[in-house]
């Protein structure tokens, strides 16, 4: 087979973080975009997309009591199965950070929420631990000591990743928000903490919408992160490059996120292709269904693509010649959807 004959490649697996089905709400619509929407819910409108496989949970659920039995059972009628546990260290309790709070006491709290997540992983067999300290920062010069909160940071999730050596924990890295800064605010500052931490279960979690948001490639970032075996979970979603919009896949930044996928591909890498969308406005269900539609024809397109002229471009440094490589596999495989 020639590399311009379509390539087989097996169709991935579709994952949803829960909150993509929940209730959105902003500092003008407090009020919330929708009704309500509780866990046990959340997962039933997961159920109705009809290509996702896996979910991400946050947690404590909603409502904090509900059982773990209960959740599994969600899961099985719908099809289901939770592959991260995300324990909310970035709420109002932790307004002053997680890790990284000045009173000591609040940084305990927050290692026992993250623990009491890991338990309920272990009960519901998830691949992770999903840690993302959003408050953990700072928003103005001389208002931290940086080395003082780089190793909270550090320290905090190596006890964790110790204290459970059988899951693994996966840092999702921003550039801001909630913080004007966080203290993982990038793919090589998190991996640079992660070769502090020095433990074999602590990995990254590359959210392409905060990598583009941080002024990064999320093809290199992902390469730099295969390349020390520590890329242990994706979440994909687009945006303007100004914010995090956690608009549909593909919707603004088509090319790069074919890139991307391009540069999982080329690692063999062989994760979950899973949606971290926003749809503040659209149908929760309709919008998953939308951003897999997108990638399925993304993994169309793998298939089509021509590497040997694609490999003979780059050689090259040849953008133009690149980039009609790869638009002859994208257009074509968007036009079979």
């Amino acid at each position: 087979m020639s590399s311009h004959d379509r390539i087989d490649i097996q169709e991935p697996t579709f994952g949803a973080g829960i909150w993509h089905f929940g209730r959105y709400v902003d500092r003008y619509a407090t009020d919330g975009y929708g009704p309500p929407v509780d866990t046990l819910a959340a997962i039933d409108l997961a159920g109705q997309v009809g290509d996702l496989s896996v979910v991400d949970l946050t947690f404590p659920f909603d409502p904090p009591d509900l059982p773990v039995e209960e959740v599994r059972a969600a899961l099985d009628r719908n099809g289901l199965r939770a592959i991260a546990v995300t324990p909310e260290i970035y709420t109002r309790r932790f307004v002053k950070g997680a890790f990284t709070n000045p009173d000591a006491g609040v940084r305990r709290e927050a290692i026992e929420l993250v623990s009491r997540a890991a338990e309920v992983a272990r009960l519901l067999g998830c691949d992770y631990v999903k840690l993302w300290p959003g408050q953990d920062g700072w928003d103005y010069p001389f208002q931290v000591d940086h080395s003082e909160i780089w190793r909270f940071s550090v320290e905090g999730v190596r006890e964790l990743a110790s204290t459970f050596p059988d899951l693994r924990f996966a840092i999702e890295y921003k550039p801001r928000e909630p913080r004007n800064t966080m203290v993982f605010s990038s793919a090589a500052k998190t991996l640079l903490a992660i070769d502090e931490i020095g433990l074999p279960n602590v990995g990254v979690l590359l959210d392409f919408g905060h990598s583009l948001y941080g002024g990064e490639s999320p093809a290199d970032a992902a390469r730099l992160a295969m390349s020390r075996g520590r890329l242990f979970a994706i979440d994909v979603n687009d945006n303007h490059r100004g914010w995090d919009d956690d608009m549909i896949v593909g919707s603004v930044h088509l090319t790069e996120t074919f890139e991307f996928f391009h540069a999982l591909r080329e690692a063999r890498w062989e994760g979950v292709w899973q949606l971290d969308q926003f749809p503040f406005r659209e149908d929760s269900v309709e919008a998953a269904r939308a951003g897999i539609r997108v990638m399925k024809s993304i993994h169309r397109a793998l298939g089509l693509l021509d590497h040997d002229a694609l490999t003979a471009a780059q050689r090259a440094q040849d953008a133009l010649a690149a980039q009609r490589v790869v638009q002859r596999a994208l257009l074509s495989a968007m036009a079979d959807q």
